[in-house]
């Protein structure tokens, strides 16, 4: 079968290897099947340019990673599929169809066939196939898939693969990560080219508003340190790679895995850095660790504080405390690594005086850099089933769910007020004379200034 997997066009900032898509066309090339990956990120490719690739190409199957803010560009993707041509089979996977499967069929009529709920890397390969054939199609055994029958919907249980070694390593041939551009996760970088890596799956933490575990599950699983070793130094070698981002949810949930790993990493001597820029849980960091990150060449820690709100929190079920975040940061600090803060802010029952608590907390950190997010419901998060449950969903906004754009707003609160209150934190923050040096500092070319002054217009400006 011929597979195209595609990253759909969106504004957005975040533009890196798509290591989703890069597992999936290593395990269907593993059954012989042909695969192609367009990243419309990438490569600024938007409809119409990308039907013409889609003519050129023919694949007999094509598939879409989703998240919620892409529903709209997906929706007029897949029309455009089955009119150019009827017989071409559609998938979607990602966070937003396996946290709301039936939505998302009901959300795009006939123009999609079939669904991953979780990780697919089994499962694809094995629908292909049977596609391939066209005899006895049974999909009941297909781990994940969900699928309509006369209007019925049908979703086969999900399954999480213990042995992550036996995936392989992301396609890399085909992802190419050497020619993404200066725009990576977390915007800033010391070494060029970067490329996300990930050691492990699985979150067992239960923060209200994280949709995570939906794909990936509860239990941790992790890849061996000799392949993650091997996988470092094939990049290095073939793909000249010089920075990691590790951007795995719980890098250090195994404090003895993730230094073992350092100190394999170490004795290779390599000239590269690292970071972690999709955040690390602060309640995993000690002395030795943070010794040896830094040794090794990480140079920024990302963390998930969210609020300066001990209630607000409580409520976020994040199990930390304003007075643990402190001392996390100042142990990090005890080890010259700079630390970015992720916050939150319109958390479902917060209010304006605690966003401000929130804002001036976030000031007294000595962090390098911020990032405030407007709340966003994610289906399938606790947070999105309680606001639900109270019918307090009716004013998001799922064609504009993003960041930037406020789509919920708490009770108290306009969209406006909010929006004006993440602007506001933006400003504070980054207008300080040691944070505008130091950020300056961390500019490595034009491209990167250019990319930095869209990034700030997508945040603040809009």
């Amino acid at each position: 079968m011929k597979l195209l997997l595609v990253v759909p066009y969106n504004i957005t900032d975040n533009i890196q290897p798509p290591l989703g898509l890069g597992y999936l066309a290593t395990a269907c090339r593993a059954n012989q099947h042909n695969v192609s990956i367009i990243d419309c990120l990438k490569d600024g490719i938007k409809i119409d340019d990308l039907m013409k690739k889609i003519n050129n190409l023919k694949p007999d199957v094509i598939g879409f990673q989703c998240h919620t803010f892409d529903l709209r560009f997906v929706k007029e993707i897949l029309k455009d599929c089955k009119n150019l041509r009827a017989d071409i089979i559609t998938v979607l996977g990602g966070a937003h169809p396996s946290a709301a499967p039936e939505q998302s069929f009901a959300y795009f009529k006939d123009f999609l066939d079939f669904i991953f709920v979780g990780e697919a890397e089994k499962g694809l390969p094995m629908l292909l196939d049977k596609l391939e054939n066209k005899i006895s199609i049974d999909f009941t055994e297909i781990p994940g898939l969900a699928w309509r029958d006369d209007n019925n919907v049908y979703i086969n249980p999900k399954i999480y693969i213990e042995d992550l070694d036996s995936l392989g390593m992301p396609a890399w041939d085909l992802l190419s990560p050497e020619k993404y551009p200066e725009t990576p996760h977390g915007a800033f970088f010391n070494k060029f080219p970067v490329v996300p890596i990930i050691f492990t799956r699985g979150c067992p933490y239960l923060c209200a508003f994280c949709a995570a575990h939906l794909v990936v599950g509860r239990k941790i699983r992790k890849h061996s340190i000799d392949f993650m070793l091997k996988e470092i130094i094939y990049l290095y070698n073939t793909h000249k790679i010089r920075e990691f981002h590790i951007v795995d949810d719980n890098f250090a949930f195994d404090k003895n895995y993730a230094k073992e790993f350092l100190k394999s990493l170490i004795a290779l001597n390599l000239d590269i850095s690292l970071a972690t820029p999709n955040g690390v849980r602060i309640d995993t960091l000690d002395e030795e660790l943070l010794y040896l990150m830094k040794k090794s060449g990480l140079y920024l820690i990302s963390l998930g504080i969210e609020s300066g709100s001990d209630r607000i929190l409580k409520n976020e079920k994040k199990n930390i405390t304003v007075k643990e975040i402190r001392e996390a940061v100042s142990l990090i600090h005890s080890a010259k690594i700079d630390v970015a803060g992720f916050f939150i802010i319109g958390f479902p029952d917060e209010t304006k005086e605690e966003i401000m608590k929130t804002i001036n907390f976030s000031l007294k950190l000595g962090l390098l850099r911020a990032n405030y997010f407007t709340y966003l419901p994610f289906p399938g998060t606790s947070s999105y089933n309680e606001l639900a449950s109270k019918g307090e969903l009716e004013g998001v906004e799922w064609d504009r769910f993003d960041f930037m754009t406020a789509a919920y707003v708490p009770k108290g609160m306009t969209r406006r007020e909010l929006r004006y209150l993440q602007r506001l934190a933006f400003f504070k923050f980054f207008i300080r004379p040691k944070i505008v040096w130091g950020n300056l500092r961390g500019i490595k070319s034009f491209n990167h200034f250019g990319f930095l002054i869209r990034r700030f217009f997508h945040w603040i400006i809009c």
